[in-house]
């Protein structure tokens, strides 16, 4: 069982404060928009040559710490270390512990691009074993293969590619 507390802060002092509350001891700090889902919602990536405010005006901090862990003290603690005047009002729930690896895993099921193709993690057995599994762990580098570019790009090359084709340049073709 973990504790999470969660409070909430202005823009300059998210910093310091998560910063503060993992000197504090907290395994994990995550930092949202306060103000998701309402008007004063801010977005942190625009279309190309827009400007986005760096930071949310008003964020949502959540420490995860352990269970016996007196929150008032931690808060008191990181708001002194962020330089704050008073600590910030917050509120505790309880994480149970489970198996994170497995409850990740459970949200990734095997994608089907067409009749022959299809992206399977590998702790998954193959839908079709006569199609062609692109054995796949979702990352950072190439994600789940769910987004609509990488289907696409994939069913393109599902309809284009039928044995026999190569690619590729010769140094002098690149010149």
């Amino acid at each position: 069982m973990w504790l999470a507390i969660t409070l909430h802060a202005r823009a300059g002092d998210v910093e310091a404060l998560s910063d503060a509350l993992l000197e504090a001891g907290a395994l994990s700090v995550s930092v949202e928009d306060a103000d998701a889902g309402m008007p004063e919602e801010q977005p942190q990536f625009g279309e190309p040559g827009e400007h986005v405010a760096p930071q949310w005006q008003h964020s949502r901090i959540t420490a995860l710490l352990p269970a016996d862990t007196d929150p008032a003290a931690v808060v008191a603690g990181a708001a002194a270390d962020a330089a704050l005047q008073h600590p910030p009002a917050y509120t505790t729930s309880t994480v149970e512990d489970e198996n994170w690896v497995r409850l990740t895993q459970s949200q990734f099921d095997p994608i089907r691009i067409d009749e022959r193709l299809w992206i399977v993690p590998s702790w998954h057995e193959p839908p079709d074993p006569d199609a062609i599994s692109i054995v796949l762990d979702p990352g950072m580098a190439f994600g789940t293969g769910s987004h609509p570019t990488t289907r696409l790009c994939l069913q393109w090359l599902c309809r284009h590619i039928h044995g026999g084709e190569t690619a590729g340049a010769t140094v002098s073709q690149l010149r």
